[in-house]
Formats: structure tokens, sequence, C-alpha cells
């Protein structure tokens, strides 16, 4: 009984040891269980595809490398829904996995559409949704209306920016955008945003090519074909492929290789839906794309990271995908498994906090993400990924394709490596100015040893149609002799042809051009719009470069100036009574009798002291004073000067009017031998006035610039140069408005009946025309630069005028001989005018202080009572000093004085004798005077 009763003991304390281990070890397994709660994940991607295939494989690399790590006590779980191109597809696949499969975050995702309607579906259930899709242009407030939205692909704008700067680094200006469209036309507006960049660099697209997706079209190879045989139509040879799946570009540029579009001046750049495929293209295909440019998403392949993920990825692929030939990871892979470390780094941190909204959380946590992943570095601004996008430019070449350089909108183009990180080394990059610094690298399609022009270069089976003009007013710019040209279709003449036959010469140093002239009846400005719309390739002759004809075509640089002047009839003056007047100006006469008779009065006034030749009665000293002066202008005068400071005065006077007689002679001349014609009409406001007629030519812009600008309204048309000769004569114009170019020939056969008045009105110049963006405007624009330099096109434009010249000077006012101003001489009578004035000067101080000594030695009296100072006394010096004759044994009478001071002097028992010179000294002496 006692042992039943210790065994039953033993058996209730274990069985109630049981229930405590069992009790225990529920709660242990229920608390492990909670901590070992998975995060369940929701990928949906296009499995089919080559982008599927490398995002689930690195999704699964990455999730089974978080869930290894030894420290880790949290899992990760995949959920995979397979999607391709339609959204609600993506929308159902989405709702599922949250239902069903309690996703709390949802990655992939093919288009942005895609995206946002996964995003409206994940705003519900507060679901993040990572995208790995690119977009074109993600619209405002993005974060407002899809909060639980995180694109993990930077905007496509920094490529676009890429790809423009990529084709004004080669002076493309025209371009044909192709994109592969999806089901819902949702990548429409990838045209609009390469619209605008391209604007910045001076391109535009001519024209773009939709194509829809593969699986929408029962034969997509015969579709592709018929679309891609339209892009012959297009002048552009430039190809811009916006995207494009790898199958739909296999078919592309297979039908383009087929028809000539991948040799021969064309140009074809891939964005990075292509050119990030290149790894893993198949060789077959990638041989249709040679020499294209492609713009690929640019990740260092040097760093330790990304060399294990290389590693496992390749093992993986080839066992999940054996018939895929190449296992490379790409851009794509690259992402996903940084989309799946941002998770795992976020889930970590949401754990640590107590939060029960735990979607909330991993929200937050991802957006806060910052590390540096296999793509590059991650990290969130808003709700969309930040950084700076860096591009390699790579160039297809064989089957595979080399580097050339690199592109991001902080350094633009380089050629140098950007080391592991791709921007670490940013600031120290060499920089290069376009991608023509890279161009050495390039293997262009076609084997092309140059830059491709980028559009429809003509060819010996279709030619290069030129417009040139039929008919001209002035047929030595453009002549078209239809009689030979109907027979044999012989090439036009003139100055234009000229000009570009010489030009031509030099643009096919690099490459043919074939073309034919086709002659053209219409006007100038209708000329120019067939140009415009393509019925001619260019266009060669007189055309005046205007603003409103560049808005349309691409004009050449002007090979000779152009500008609108009044051309009228001039009549031949006749030689006037009063010609000899003419020489000199009015100013010109008065400064010259000016000096002439102040000159006289100083000779005078110095000669007439001590020489007999200048004594006398007043009115003989004045006419031989005048008479000696005159004489001087013909270096005739035969009196003798004994003064020095006459003869100083004299030879800067003669010195005058040796230069002035000398001009005078000149300019009479001049004026008497070359006709002088004189414009009948020199005031454009007078026909303005009077409505008088005038004429221009028939077929030009001058018709209407001269009605719409100049308002004149009585306006005759002119269609050949004797026209505006009979017109002129008959009375019918009485001016006419003509080109410059057109003015010098017209006036070089008619310079002694014409001449131009009024200002000029000067406009662009005389160039060639062109199609808007055509590379050949470019290159002929060069040559004509060149012509210009080395001598060529001056040499023809005197050919031109050589040819037409009659007479050897146009009439013009140009050819009047002016009248000499006074402004021409002033310094040479400045310096007679002054010597004569210092020398008379000198001369009176002598006087003065010879008749101071007199006084001083008592010799000579006063009549006034003493010596009188100031002005009155240097009157009365001058006339006591009066010279007298002794040839007749009396006293000569003075000037002025008309004997009374003679008789004064008289009375007195003085004896005077005359010196020789007044500035010898004199002693005064009862006796007479005698020489000291």
């Amino acid at each position: 009984m006692a042992f039943q009763l210790i065994c039953k003991s033993k058996v209730g304390r274990c069985r109630n040891s049981f229930l405590v281990c069992f009790l225990l070890t529920w709660l242990s397994s229920v608390a492990i269980a909670k901590k070992y709660e998975p995060t369940n994940i929701g990928a949906i991607i296009d499995v089919d595809s080559r982008i599927g295939k490398e995002q689930q494989i690195a999704l699964k690399i990455a999730v089974q490398g978080f869930n290894d790590l030894p420290s880790n006590d949290q899992r990760l779980v995949l959920h995979f829904k397979n999607n391709s191109d339609n959204p609600m597809q993506a929308v159902s696949a989405a709702e599922q996995l949250i239902r069903e499969n309690q996703v709390k975050v949802i990655i992939g995702l093919k288009t942005w559409e895609q995206s946002v309607m996964v995003a409206d579906v994940g705003k519900g259930d507060e679901v993040p949704v990572l995208s790995l899709a690119s977009s074109s242009n993600r619209p405002l407030f993005m974060q407002q209306r899809w909060p639980f939205l995180m694109p993990m692909v930077p905007n496509i704008s920094d490529q676009i920016t890429c790809i423009s700067e990529v084709i004004g680094s080669y002076n493309w200006r025209k371009v044909v955008a192709i994109y592969e469209d999806n089901t819902y036309a949702g990548d429409s507006e990838l045209i609009a945003v390469l619209s605008r960049a391209l604007q910045q660099v001076d391109a535009e697209i001519e024209s773009h090519l939709v194509l829809p997706p593969l699986s929408s079209v029962p034969d997509p190879e015969g579709m592709i074909r018929d679309e891609v045989a339209n892009l012959i139509r297009s002048q552009s040879r430039v190809f811009v492929v916006l995207r494009s799946s790898l199958s739909l570009a296999s078919y592309l540029f297979k039908e383009a290789k087929k028809i000539g579009l991948m040799c021969r001046d064309s140009v074809w750049i891939i964005s990075n839906s292509l050119s990030d495929l290149l790894d893993s293209v198949e060789p077959s295909s990638i041989s249709y794309m040679q020499g294209a440019i492609g713009i690929k998403n640019f990740y260092s392949e040097n760093t330790a990271p990304f060399q294990r993920f290389k590693y496992e990825f390749k093992r993986n692929f080839r066992a999940e995908y054996p018939d895929e030939h190449n296992s490379e990871p790409g851009i794509h892979a690259l992402r996903a498994y940084d989309a799946i470390t941002a998770v795992s780094k976020a889930v970590m941190e949401s754990l640590n906090e107590d939060n029960k909204n735990h979607s909330t959380s991993l929200l937050r946590m991802v957006q806060s993400s910052n590390f540096t992943g296999l793509s590059g570095d991650v990290r969130f601004q808003g709700n969309a990924i930040s950084g700076e996008s860096v591009f390699s430019i790579v160039n297809v070449v064989g089957k595979s394709y080399k580097e050339l350089g690199f592109w991001s909108p902080s350094f633009s183009f380089t050629n140098s490596s950007l080391g592991q990180s791709g921007k670490a080394n940013i600031s120290a990059v060499s920089r290069v100015r376009s991608m023509q610094d890279l161009t050495s690298l390039v293997n262009w399609p076609g084997e092309l040893n140059r830059i491709p022009k980028g559009w429809a270069m003509p060819t010996d089976v279709a030619p290069m149609k030129i417009g040139i003009p039929g008919r001209t007013t002035f047929d030595k710019f453009v002549k078209v002799d239809w009689a030979d040209w109907t027979n044999n279709r012989k090439e036009p003449t003139g100055f234009c042809i000229d000009v570009f036959q010489e030009a031509l010469k030099i643009v096919e140093e690099e490459y043919t051009l074939f073309y034919e002239f086709v002659p053209y009846n219409g006007s100038y400005d209708e000329l120019v719009d067939c140009v415009y719309n393509k019925t001619f390739g260019a266009a060669v002759g007189d055309i005046t470069i205007l603003e409103n004809r560049s808005k349309y075509v691409d004009f050449t640089h002007p090979f000779a100036e152009s500008g609108l002047s009044m051309m009228v009839k001039v009549e031949q003056e006749d030689h006037r009574a009063w010609m000899f007047m003419k020489p000199f100006t009015f100013n010109m006469w008065v400064a010259t009798f000016s000096i002439m008779f102040y000159t006289m009065f100083v000779v005078w006034f110095m000669e007439h002291q001590t020489n007999p030749e200048f004594r006398g009665p007043w009115k003989d000293q004045l006419g031989t004073a005048m008479w000696f002066t005159f004489s001087t202008l013909f270096f005739a005068h035969k009196e003798q000067i004994r003064s020095h400071y006459s003869k100083a005065v004299l030879v800067v006077w003669l010195f005058l009017v040796f230069v002035l007689t000398s001009s005078y002679t000149a300019s009479l001349t001049s004026m008497l031998t070359i006709p002088r014609l004189k414009p009948n009409v020199t005031d454009i406001e007078w026909i303005r006035r009077t409505n008088a007629p005038v004429g221009c030519d028939i077929d030009s812009f001058v018709k209407d610039y001269v009605q719409n600008v100049l308002e004149l309204k009585n306006i005759e048309t002119i269609d050949s140069p004797d026209s505006y000769s009979m017109k002129f004569d008959s009375g019918n114009i009485t001016a006419a408005f003509i080109e410059l170019p057109y003015q010098k020939v017209f006036l070089s056969e008619h310079c002694n009946d014409y001449t131009v008045t009024g200002p000029t009105y000067r406009f662009g110049g005389q160039g060639f025309v062109f199609q808007k963006g055509s590379p050949i405007a470019r290159d002929f624009s060069k040559a004509i630069l060149r012509l210009m330099e080395n001598g060529k096109l001056e040499k023809l434009q005197g050919d031109l005028l050589d040819s037409s010249m009659n007479c050897s000077s146009t009439a013009s006012d140009d050819s009047k001989t002016e009248s000499l101003h006074f402004e021409s001489f002033w310094g040479l009578f400045l310096i007679s005018g002054s010597t004569s004035t210092i020398c008379l000067l000198i001369f009176v101080a002598r006087l003065w202080k010879t008749k101071t000594k007199w006084h001083q030695n008592g010799d000579v009296v006063d009549h006034q009572g003493g010596g009188s100072k100031g002005i009155k006394g240097i009157v009365d010096m001058v006339v006591d000093l009066t010279p007298y004759s002794l040839r007749s044994g009396s006293i000569g009478r003075s000037m002025g004085r008309d004997g009374k001071v003679a008789q004064r002097w008289s009375s007195s028992r003085w004896d005077l004798v005359s010196p020789v010179d007044p500035s010898e000294h004199f002693q005064a002496s009862r006796g007479g005077l005698k020489t000291v």
C-alpha cells in the first residue's frame, strides 16, 4: 500500500514535470515563432524577358544572402508574379499578393503605367511599391498622389540630355525619333522631352516613328519592314531609338540594313533600353547594329561586392536558364539587388521600433536609405531616388561594343576612367569639349572614315536638284541659254555659278556631291519656297539673305554684299564764269587776302624807313606796296628789299604763296578737266511728296521693300538693264532702286549717265540656299570663307566688273573735286602771321631804342617841349624818323603829313643822312648827323 502510494506520488510528480516542460516548450515555441515571423516580399516581373530573368535571379540572390546572415533572426520570403505589359494584370497580381501572401512590400513592375496603378493599390493597403521601371517625365505632386511609390530608376531626362548633347556635338540639325510604344501609349511623352532637349542644341525632330509591341501584331516582320521603308522619305539620317525591346530592335536594325540606312552618312543612337542589354544580346542581333552609338548606364565592375554578386549570379543564372548564351548581369539585375538591400535594411531597423504600423515604418526606413549599392549610390529625395546619373558612351563594333567615354550632367563628356565608384573622381576627370573630341575612336556605320553628315546625301542615281533663276534682270550673275539648255543641258554661266563651282571644289575635298541644275522661271521668293517644300534640295543664284526667308531655309555665308540705294540720271555741269573762284572756299579767300594785306603792311612799314623805292607821296607808297605784294604771288617782284626783318617775313610769305598757288592750280585743273555731273534728283522725300515714278527689279524683293518700307507708291517694274535706260530717257521713271551688286555692274557700263544718291539700305548679302538643317550649307559656308581668305572671291568679283567696264571712272558724287578749306592751311597762315608780327615788334623796339639814345645825347630836341611817352611817343618817333631824300638837297616829304613835317624840319639847320639800315645808331650834332 505504501509502495503504491509512493509510486503514485512519483507518477504525479513526473506528470507535473512533464506538464511544466510542455508548457515551457510551447511558450518558447510561440515566442520563437513570433520572433522569426518572415517578411513577405512580392515581386511582379516579366520572367519571360531577359530583363525579368536577370531581376528574378538578382532578387533571389539578395534574399538568400540576407537570410544566410548568421546574426540575423529575421527572414525574407519572395513571392513572384509574372506579368508582361498589361497594367490590369499587374493590379490583379498586386491585390493577390497583398490578400493571399500578406506581402509587406512590392518590387518590380515593367512599365511606369503598371507602377502608378499598383501604387494606387498599395496606397489603400499601405504597402510600399519599389518600381524598377523608368519614366519619361514624372508628374508633379507624385509624392502626394502616390505616397507609397518609390522609383528605383532615375528620371530619363538626364539620358535625353546626354543624347541631345551628342547630337549637338556634331551639329546635326534634324533627327528621326523611334520608340516602341506599349499597348496603352504610355511613352508618348518621350517625344516632347526629346524635342525640348534638342532645342537647347539648335536641333529638331523632323519626324518620329512609333512601333507597336510585337505581341500586338500578327506579322511583326512585315509591319516593321513597311514602317522602316517610310524612313527613306526623311531627309534626316540621324535616328534616335528612344525605347525598344530587344526583339523589336533586332527586326528594326535588320530591315534598316537591308534598305541602306545603316551606311552612307547614317547615324544611329540607341538609349539604355538597348545599350544596357548589349552584354546579353545574341551576336546575330548585334551584327545588325554595327556603328551605332549607345548610351549605357555606368556602374563599376571593380568592387569586391560586385565581383561576389557576379559570381553568384552567373552560377544561378546558368542553372536556371541554361538556354541563355550569356550569363553576365546587367544594370537591371543590380537595381533589383539594391532594392532588396534597401528593404532588408529597412526591415531590420523597423523591428527595433515599437511601432504597430509596420508598413508605415518600413516605408519611412526605405526612404531614409543611404548606402552604396551595386548600381551606385542609393538614396531618396522625397519618394524618388536621387543622385547624379553617369552614362557610358559606347560604340557597337563586331560582336560586342567598345567604350568611347563618359557623360554626366556635372562634367559633360570625358574620356577618363571614373574609378571604382564612378563618382569619386568626378572633380578630377579630364573633360573634353564635345563628342567630336572622341570622334577618332568611333566606328561609324558603313565604315565611314569621316563624321557622317546625318542627312540624305545625293547619289549619282538621285542627284540633288539645285534650282537656279531661269530669268534674271542682270544675266552677268546667272544666265541660262535656253536653246542650248534644251538641246544638250548646257551648264549655266555667270558670277554666282562661278562662285558655286569654286566652293564645290573645296567641298569635294571631303565628299562628292552629285547635283543637277534646274532652271526656275518664278520669282526669287517662289524659288526659295521650292527649297522649303523640298522641290529643290538647294538654290544657287543672286538670292538676297532676308530674315523672313531664313525662317524656312538655311543660307550659306554671303559671297556678295547686298544693299539698296537710289540711282538717278545725271546732267553735266556747265563751266561757269566764276569757276576760278571754286578752288577755294569763301573762308579760304578771306584768310588769303587778310594775310596778304597784313604782310604788305609789315613789309612797307619796315622798308619805307630806308628803302627809296618805298618812299614818296602816300599814293605812290600805297601803290608800290600793293604791287610788290601781288607780284610776290607770281614771284615777279623787282623791288630790292634791304631790311633783314623784311627778308625774314618774305621767306615765310613766299613759302605760303608757293603752297597756295600749287593747291589752287591743281584744284582748278581738276575742276576744269574732270566732267562734273550732278544728279537731277537727290532727295527721296521729294519723290515721296511728288509721287514721282520709280523703277525696280520685277522679280526681287525690292518692290515690296520700296512700297512698304520706303512708302513709295508709283512703282514701275523693270526686267532688264536696257529697260532702265529706256525708262529714264523716256521719262517714265525719275529714279530707280537697285541692289548694290547690280548697281556696280550697271554703273560700270553707264558711269557718265547715272549716279547713286541718298542713303544705302543694307541687307544680309547674297548667298546660296539649302534646306533647313542641311549640313551641306555649313560646308559651303566654310568653302566661301576660304575663297574670301585666299583672294579667289575678290578675283571673281573683279572679273565681273572688268567685263562690264566701259569707262574709266564712275559718275558719282565722289568724283567731284571739292573746294579747298581753310582748315587744311591754317597752320601755314599761323606761321606766316606770327613771323610778320614778331619781326614787326622787334623792328619797332629797335626804333624806340634808337630815339631814346638821341634824346639822351641831347642832339635831338622834342618839338613839343620834351620826349613824350606811351603810344603818342611811339607815333611821334615814327614820324620823326621819317626818311628824307638828300639827292635834291632838300628834305623829302613824308607820307601822311603832306609837307608839313618837312616844313617843320626844314626850319632847322640839321642835315639828315639816310642810314643804310634802321638798326644803325646815329649821333646828332649841329653840323649834321655822324655815323657812330
